[in-house]
């Protein structure tokens, strides 16, 4: 799959069945070695007052790609926002 085919996709935590954004606005965690993708960076909070976190998600965390959206894994330690 390409990196444009994902982009645009709604992102949904499995657990909570939590929005948690869109894909177009999340960094790439690459292996520099390998070139593989390990982990989607998503930013969480306030972008214009300055709080921004993160959540961390492993690339094997992702349940299933759609059309539409993304079903994500959240590990419970991301949640510290």
């Amino acid at each position: 799959m390409r990196l444009s085919e994902l982009s645009g996709k709604e992102m949904v935590d499995f657990k909570k069945a939590e929005r948690l954004g869109v894909l177009g606005s999340t960094d790439l965690e690459i292996d520099e070695a390998s070139g593989k993708v390990e982990a989607l960076i998503i930013p969480v909070g306030r972008r214009f007052k300055k709080q921004v976190n993160e959540i961390r998600v492993p690339w094997n965390r992702i349940r299933t790609i759609g059309a539409d959206m993304m079903i994500l894994e959240v590990p419970e330690n991301q949640y510290s926002y």
